[in-house]
This record gives C-alpha cells, structure tokens and sequence, in this order.
C-alpha cells in the first residue's frame, strides 16, 4: 500500500461527548494516518436517533478540534446517506441476495443464538420485517495489522445478519461498509470491541465490490475487567478546556512515547514523528 494513497477515518456516533476511550480510538486513528502522509476523515454516525444525545455531534466536533484533531475534507454524516442505503438495499432485494426476515430474538434463542435462514427458503418470500443479507460466502478470519491472524466462530461468521432492521433503521455493518468503501478508506484503525464486526463487513465489502481496508484494533480502555469505558454505561467526558493532560494519558496507554507538554497541535506533531505501531499492546482489554 502506497502511503499517499492513505485514507483513515475516525467515526463516532453522537449518543454523548467523547471519552477517554473516544480518545484512544481517535488520537490512534489520526497517528496513524498521519504518521504515513495520509488524510484523516471525520464520520458522524447518526442512524440511530432513539440513541442520540441533542448536540452531541456538534460537542464532538468541538472536542477533536480542542484537541488538535483536525481533519480533512468536510464531516460526513451518515443520515446524509439513507437513499444510498435505501438503493443499496432494494437491488440486494431484486438479485435475491437478500430477504426479509419476521424471526424475533425469542425465536433465535430457540435456534441457539444462530439465526438459521428459515425466512430466506420461504415460498412466498415475505415482503416486511428485517432485511438479512444472503450470507453465501463467510469470512471466518481475516488479518488484523496489530493482532495477526484473527478467527471468529463459524456459526458467527455465516450467519445471514441484519441489514435493515425491522423498526426501519438501517444497521451499522450495512451503512459503515458502505461509508467506506465510498469514502476509499484504505484502512480501519479502531477499537477491538468491533473486532468481530470486520468479519462480517468483509463480507459485505465482498458483496458489494468494494475495495476493503486493511483492520487495525487497538486495545480498549476498561473502568474494571470486562466493562470497557462507553457512553452505556456512563464514562465520563474528556475535559476540553485542559486537554493536554488527556494527550499524554492516551498516548501513554497506547505505548508510545510521552511528548513536550505545548499546545495540542504540537503534542500531536511531536507524537506523529515518534508514533510505533508495534509499542501498541496487544491486548484486546487493558485495565485503567
């Protein structure tokens, strides 16, 4: 891969302020791109209104600026994108690589947790409910730049997922496969919480002709063993008025080297020079 032709991204959804385990997540995105001369785009993943906070999105923004964390090109905001999702969706309907699906959670219980397809061989095929893609070719591990070789379980990686869920809204693996690829991302650095998720989205990045980014996951901040820090369950916000103690805490628990304490904007110069992928841990969960 070409260094010039390096696209990252960093993409929050707006369902509160960022934290320090945001922090992580951004602060190792933009290293990264910056560290081989590539553009750091901003994605605000709002396609979930039932989950999102008023003025979070702009809050967020406000944040990463705060911090140094300038981006390129202009913000993308995924509810900008629903016709695209709406389209994508109806020709995987009208090439039967996808279906609807009536099955609620109880009914999957009784499956044993793995969805079985039942709706998919249906005759008629229903015309409501969630929409499953045709899962005919599962990806069951895929190299992460970090971590190597990773595997996930079978039944996991061939399950026919959702893509439109059945309140309407359409699902995170569907909109952020499609996000990317559009956007030319040529790599995902992100935290490991959604390190099973890649398999699943090289599926769909498969299906739908895409280019897909190489995978990075970096470990995730936990406030106690198993509960990483997240919005859920209440972390609290990065304190935008003195971010430069929060800088060199996140650049500490990503292994890299401390810098001069200056304004943002040198701190992160000084960290872009000094940033070593393999110092990262490896851990997939690091206590706080």
């Amino acid at each position: 891969m070409h260094s010039k032709a390096y696209i990252g991204r960093f993409a929050p959804s707006p369902s509160g302020p960022l934290h320090f385990g945001s922090l992580i997540a951004a602060l190792g995105s933009y290293l990264r791109a910056r560290a081989l001369q590539g553009k750091w785009l901003v994605r605000i993943e709002d396609i979930d209104p039932p989950r999102e906070v008023a003025g979070a999105s702009q809050g967020i923004l406000s944040t990463l600026e705060a911090y140094g964390l300038h981006w390129d090109d202009s913000v993308l905001f995924q509810s900008s994108r629903l016709a695209d999702y709406e389209a994508q969706l109806q020709q995987l309907l009208s090439q039967d690589k996808a279906y609807y699906c009536q099955c609620t959670r109880k009914q999957i219980q009784a499956m044993g947790h793995s969805y079985d397809g039942r709706c998919g061989r249906l005759t008629p095929a229903l015309n409501a409910g969630a929409i499953r893609i045709r899962n005919t070719q599962p990806i069951a591990q895929f190299t992460d730049q970090l971590m190597g070789k990773i595997r996930v379980e079978e039944d996991f990686a061939s399950e026919d997922f959702i893509i439109k869920r059945r309140d309407g809204l359409y699902a995170y693996q569907l909109a952020v496969v499609m996000d990317d690829g559009d956007q030319g991302i040529t790599e995902v650095v992100r935290g490991c919480d959604l390190l099973t998720s890649s398999a699943r989205q090289t599926t769909l990045f498969n299906l739908f002709e895409y280019h897909t980014p190489n995978w990075l996951h970096l470990p995730l901040a936990c406030a106690e063993p198993g509960r990483k820090l997240s919005k859920q369950n209440h972390a609290p916000a990065i304190d935008n008025r003195a971010p430069q103690q929060s800088i060199q805490a996140a650049l500490r628990f990503l292994g890299q080297p401390s810098v001069d304490i200056d304004t943002p904007e040198i701190m992160l110069a000084q960290a872009v020079t000094q940033f070593n992928l393999d110092a990262i841990p490896k851990q997939q969960q690091i206590i706080l």
